[in-house]
């Protein structure tokens, strides 16, 4: 009888498989895998910053959602009108300071008034960018609010009660109660250094509800944010990228390599703001005082792996600067004078301008902001209470560090992206505090 022994055959039949294996691990991922916008692995095998696992997420808090609040006084101090001033996203916060105010005093809230700017190309007023009939149903329970004024203060001018020219916490009580009292219609711009954690807990209800539930665009401007924000390919990722003139010329930050155009465009809106030098503007560009480039934001936006194919509406006000330095390297790159005719969009407002961004931002996939301002706190807060939590902030501070340092290629890629994957992953700068609670996951 013939016998074969199987034990050679197996044993080759193994290593082969062996091989097979590890030729498969060692292969480029776009090998086997479609190498699409937003996919989890980039051409050369990394994870991009969006499939790190998040260990904390900001979510609303329950204690003002269910709205179990106090009912509303029957007689109230008086009327509060609140004045705003600034960038659509600064009257915005403005406007839930001023109605968390209203209901900590006791007053009844008149349709806030907004400034009325040329440096912001704006004569639009609270009605011309919110709808007002949802504001006040929104408000019903939170805050009382009047569409118009009684007749023995419909002709006249408030009196105003400066809360800006204060040192310390700014107390309303104290500092405009009396006003209040004295005079039964007033008008304030909130201050800066106010406590939100001293307001009872129906104030602070009254200051959510407005923030998250009660500013909704009016008709006209959300039809069309609406079909801008259908018009954008999918899926995209919502850029707020700030580098203009003004902004960097009161940085007091200098930066080299800049066009002529940038630089004569930054010294003409300088004034007296001169650029730090030497030592101090190191230490100034260490506490992340300096706006990036958009060149930089490209070498960040590399190191987290964030594909170069990726669809990018670039939220962002007029005369931003350098953006080639972008735009070279993130090819697939759209503003809102990409789908807007030429006439409707030089006729918009300032404001009507910023809605559209706005509105475009917290509806995107992703979004990311080079700065914390205005505009990115109210983004990344509506963005969590939409559970949308792929929010993410540049450091400055960060990418100035390790610039300082030395690190370049991929000492600097590596450096930058454990930061920015701590930030992501522990939900940092993604909300708002007063309003929402951290909840890990």
């Amino acid at each position: 009888m013939f016998l074969v022994s199987v034990k050679p055959f197996f044993s080759v039949l193994l290593v082969t498989l062996s091989l097979s294996f590890a030729v498969l691990l060692l292969s480029p991922p776009s090998s086997f895998f479609s190498n699409t916008s937003f996919s989890f692995t980039n051409r050369r095998g990394y994870t991009d910053i969006w499939s790190v696992r998040r260990i904390v997420e900001w979510r609303p808090c329950k204690w003002w959602l269910r709205g179990h609040l106090p009912a509303l006084p029957a007689d109230t101090n008086g009327y509060i009108r609140v004045d705003c001033y600034g960038g659509l996203n600064q009257m915005r916060r403005d406007l839930c300071d001023g109605v968390g105010i209203a209901r900590l005093l006791n007053a009844t809230l008149v349709l806030p008034k907004f400034e009325v700017a040329a440096y912001w190309n704006e004569s639009s007023g609270f009605a011309d960018v919110f709808d007002v009939d949802h504001f006040i149903g929104q408000m019903n329970g939170y805050v009382k609010v009047a569409k118009e004024l009684p007749p023995e203060f419909a002709s006249k001018e408030p009196y105003h009660v400066d809360c800006s020219k204060r040192k310390g916490q700014f107390d309303y009580i104290e500092s405009v109660l009396p006003s209040l009292l004295e005079h039964h219609y007033i008008s304030i711009t909130p201050a800066m250094s106010q406590r939100r954690d001293r307001y009872p807990q129906y104030a602070k209800a009254a200051l959510c509800q407005v923030c998250y539930n009660g500013l909704r665009l009016a008709k006209s401007v959300e039809k069309k944010a609406r079909e801008l924000l259908e018009a954008i390919p999918k899926p995209f990722l919502s850029l707020h990228l700030r580098f203009e003139p003004d902004m960097v010329a009161y940085s007091q930050c200098e930066y080299k390599g800049l066009s002529p155009t940038s630089l004569e465009a930054i010294e003409a809106t300088r004034g007296d703001r001169k650029p730090w030098t030497g030592q101090l503007a190191e230490i100034w560009r260490k506490r992340g005082k300096c706006p990036l480039t958009p060149r930089e934001t490209a070498l960040i936006f590399q190191a987290l792996h964030i594909p170069t194919n990726t669809n990018i509406y670039l939220a962002a006000g007029d005369g931003l600067m350098e953006l080639e330095g972008f735009t070279s390297v993130y090819t697939n790159v759209v503003t809102k004078s990409s789908f807007l005719s030429n006439n409707d969009f030089s006729s918009m407002h300032g404001n009507t301008k910023a809605a559209l961004d706005y509105y475009v931002s917290i509806n995107s996939d992703y979004y990311v902001a080079t700065f914390f301002g205005n505009m990115d706190k109210m983004v990344a807060a509506m963005r969590a209470f939409n559970g949308k939590q792929k929010t993410l902030f540049l450091s400055r501070r960060a990418f100035a560090e390790f610039t300082y340092k030395g690190l370049e290629g991929k000492e600097l890629d590596q450096a930058l992206w454990k930061t920015h994957r701590d930030d992501f992953s522990m939900g940092r700068g993604s909300a708002l505090s007063d309003c929402f609670c951290e909840f890990k996951l």
